[in-house]
């Protein structure tokens, strides 16, 4: 069996999983379109808990997001394939999406590499993330955007990406100083009680 056609049949398992279970396919079309929002509430939360352990977190998530993204880029331009409701028969379609490269795929960057990031800071409540993220990945496979293929390498790119700015983003003292300059302001505007912890120097 060749590489494309297993990509297909896990496609296909996955894929007709929505014709026999029809109940679970509004629950599969909510992660797959609107995940996204539920993600962004997450970390507007993250953020407003006004420590300096979880802004650092949001910020190094938006910072390998976008270096995952661009990764994801160049990948797509070395290799690609359209979405399978474009090239195979009787796809269980579940949302409307344009015709173009699929690989890989960016929902899947963008919630692995904010997911593992946020595993990364907090172990003991970050798997959830992560849970969320191969939901949504196996989301796409069963709304019919995506192969597994897709989807297995943007989830590579991106743990590899998070796990690579977490080692990094810390001796880029610039992003402290950013953080302290934008924290004396919001205190100017938004008193606390309590000053922002300083628990990221122990991650």
């Amino acid at each position: 069996m060749s590489f494309s056609e297993l990509n297909i049949d896990i496609f296909r398992a996955i894929n007709d999983l929505g014709k026999e279970y029809t109940m679970f396919n509004p629950v599969v079309h909510f992660l797959a379109e609107y995940m996204i929002y539920v993600l962004a509430l997450g970390l507007l939360v993250y953020w407003f808990t006004r420590t300096t352990k979880n802004r650092l977190m949001v910020i190094y998530a938006v910072i390998s997001f976008v270096i995952a993204r661009v990764l994801g880029k160049i990948a797509g331009s070395l290799y690609s394939n359209y979405q399978p409701f474009a090239e195979l028969p009787h796809v269980n379609k579940l949302i409307e999406h344009e015709i173009d490269n699929s690989f890989p795929s960016d929902h899947t960057i963008l919630f692995f590499s904010i997911g593992f990031l946020i595993f990364l800071f907090h172990k003991k409540t970050g798997w959830l993330w992560l849970v969320l993220a191969l939901a949504v990945g196996i989301s796409r496979i069963w709304a019919g955007v995506h192969y597994p293929f897709d989807v297995a390498a943007g989830a590579l790119l991106g743990m590899l990406t998070a796990l690579f700015v977490f080692w990094t983003a810390p001796k880029l003292s610039f992003i402290n100083k950013l953080l302290a300059f934008y924290e004396k302001g919001e205190q100017r505007i938004l008193p606390s009680k309590h000053k922002s912890d300083d628990k990221s120097k122990n991650f």
